[in-house]
């Protein structure tokens, strides 16, 4: 079985190049590249997608840094985790000790992963104390508890949708928002 270098290289704009990138991957001894230039927020990548999805068992799934290639430590892990699955290695250039081709790479990536897990954790622990004191806020004020953005409604154009004699239905479709919305602003302007 011939093991492979896959390279993956990110840029988040079209300002900024991928030859530091490349290079490196090159010198790396990477037979086969994927490259593009979108965001790291960007949930679709394709070429990530493409690079994932060519590895084979006994490859080496490469990238010169690791924030080229995860949006956050839990993405980072649920890639690694998929990457191991297929019997695929990982390893990051610039961060030697990041390399699941190695004893010491597993460990520490293991505790990187276990890290992450406790990160995520503690954040829903946060969110969940911060929607409590926020429920418990508003109750104090006698309000109900709204969860969600507020919908910014357009009174003026409710109402002249309205007055040219399209439906509730029509006019909240229009104005992105419910038909119950609808009829508390025309209620309300009545």
């Amino acid at each position: 079985m011939d093991i492979m270098i896959i390279g993956y290289a990110r840029v988040s704009s079209t300002g900024q190049d991928l030859d530091t990138q490349l290079a490196k991957l090159k010198a790396a001894e990477a037979e086969k590249v994927f490259s593009e230039k979108r965001s790291g927020l960007d949930e679709a990548r394709p070429e990530l997608a493409k690079a994932l999805e060519f590895a084979r068992e006994g490859d080496v799934f490469t990238v010169s840094k690791v924030d080229r290639l995860a949006r956050s430590a839990a993405h980072l892990h649920q890639i690694v985790k998929d990457l191991d699955k297929k019997g695929v290695g990982f390893k990051v250039l610039d961060d030697a000790w990041l390399d699941t081709t190695t004893r010491t790479g597993k460990l520490v990536f293991g505790i990187l992963a276990s890290i992450a897990e406790f990160e995520t954790a503690l954040r829903k622990e946060r969110q969940m104390e911060g929607i409590a004191k926020a429920k418990a806020k508003a109750e104090a004020k006698g309000e109900p508890w709204k969860t969600g953005r507020p919908v910014v409604l357009d009174h003026d154009l409710i109402k002249k949708l309205k007055a040219e004699g399209l439906s509730v239905r029509q006019v909240a479709k229009v104005a992105g928002c419910s038909p119950s919305a609808v009829q508390k602003v025309l209620a309300a302007a009545a």
